[in-house]
């Protein structure tokens, strides 16, 4: 840990707001992405995001300075996503449950939610669905992969520091990135996007 971090820890332990600021200023960023990457959904991902540095702040007293701060805030993150997920995986089967009950059986393509964007020859509107594609690619993923995925794919986090922040042991943490990475090859060829790149 630099002394740069040594000392916004002591700050932060010292519950100085400013330096809950500073934190927020030099790791929002970072940690939006991950949510945002675990979760799929921006609304959810900034919720999450502000959650998490809330926890940090609260439970800064439990950093022991066992790992790097960052790998403690990553830490924080990852189990938050997770818990989201959960959450949001119980309320979607609840929504569906209710569906099911007040559904008389007839549809209409008319509106249909997830219906195609018509594609427009605007570049700019191409990378947003290629993102689309990718980010919906990887949310379909297993939890378990989909975490490994957005840490050492995306963060570009070392498979140490990833083993830090999971608890998992190296070769797991390597068996769920051979194995995500395998299920996000397959669901991008079948969106038609890099059969032709190995």
């Amino acid at each position: 840990m630099s002394e740069l971090e040594r000392s916004l820890l002591r700050r932060l332990q010292d519950r100085d707001e400013r330096a809950f600021r500073e934190l927020i200023a030099s790791h929002r960023d970072r940690v939006f992405n991950i949510t945002f990457r675990m979760l799929g959904n921006r609304a959810e991902a900034e919720d999450v995001a502000q959650e998490v540095f809330i926890t940090v702040f609260k439970s800064i007293q439990d950093f022991r300075g066992d790992s790097k701060f960052s790998t403690w805030l990553y830490r924080v993150a990852v189990n938050h996503c997770k818990n989201r997920i959960k959450y949001l995986a119980r309320r979607h089967d609840r929504d569906r449950d209710e569906l099911d009950e007040t559904t008389t059986g007839s549809s209409s393509g008319n509106g249909a939610i997830g219906a195609p964007v018509p594609s427009a020859p605007d570049r700019a509107l191409e990378g947003a669905q290629m993102e689309k594609v990718l980010q919906e690619a990887i949310a379909a993923l297993d939890e378990d992969q989909r975490t490994v995925i957005v840490l050492r794919d995306v963060e570009d986090l070392s498979i140490e520091e990833i083993c830090e922040i999971t608890g998992l042991a190296d070769g797991t943490v390597k068996s769920r990135l051979h194995r995500g990475r395998l299920a996000l090859r397959k669901k991008l060829q079948r969106q038609g996007i890099g059969e032709h790149h190995e």
